[in-house]
């Protein structure tokens, strides 16, 4: 399976307008993002729980990290609350569930193999940190491959990015326009190397989850069988 496979094109999907796809697990279901692979597969995902539903235990060979949009997300080794942010290196395992429902974002096999940091962050609990006039962000992440953080726009604001290498976006809260699309919550941009930002915040102004930098080697294709 191939979606938003191509990694030198914009890349949109407005979630919000699209159907809910089921899992293998009862009450699992998904929003694909992008995806090169079945069930192993290197992806960008929004995940729904439904209230008791979980998934088997399985091992993360290409790392995981997730984003909770809503609700509650569980697994043995705790709670993690909407707004919290995870990265689970590869080689890590868990069993996931959600007792009364809970959406993420989650993205798989996109980590350094090498990379063992683990990481658990609230960010409903951090006080951004100003960078540029009408731009504030909470950093969560930054390595030689990737920098991973919450933005916040304020209202109007105009926001323009060039020579990156690789930018992505996740709308969590408010709203921006970009290439004449209207962004709202649950909204994704990918943007290949070298493909300028020129964004404006809504009236009411953005947060997003954002990554960049992560475009510039080849992805990693999790191996069949």
């Amino acid at each position: 399976m191939e979606i938003n496979a191509n990694f030198d094109e914009r890349a949109v999907v407005h979630s919000e307008n699209e159907p809910w796809i089921a899992s293998p697990m009862k009450g699992v279901d998904r929003r694909m993002l992008d995806r090169i692979g079945d069930e192993v597969a290197r992806a960008t995902t929004i995940v729904r729980y439904a209230p008791g539903s979980a998934f088997s235990a399985h091992t993360h060979t290409g790392g995981e990290e997730f984003l909770v949009l809503d609700g509650v997300f569980q697994d043995e080794h705790g709670d993690f609350p909407v707004g919290t942010y995870v990265r689970n290196p590869p080689t890590t395992s868990h069993t996931p569930s959600a007792a009364d429902g809970a959406t993420i974002l989650v993205k798989l096999w996109q980590f350094d193999p090498e990379d063992r940091t683990q990481l658990t962050i609230d960010t409903t609990a951090e006080e951004p940190r100003p960078v540029a006039e009408g731009l504030s962000e909470i950093p969560l992440f930054e390595d030689s491959r990737e920098r991973v953080r919450i933005e916040l726009w304020s209202p109007e604001e105009e926001v323009n990015v060039t020579g990156h290498k690789g930018f992505e976006a996740l709308v969590i809260e408010g709203s921006f326009t970009e290439g004449g699309e209207l962004f709202g919550i649950n909204s994704w941009l990918r943007l290949p190397p070298g493909m300028a930002l020129n964004a404006k915040a809504g009236s009411e102004g953005a947060r997003l989850w954002v990554k960049s930098g992560h475009l510039a080697e080849p992805p990693i294709i999790p191996a069949k069988g």
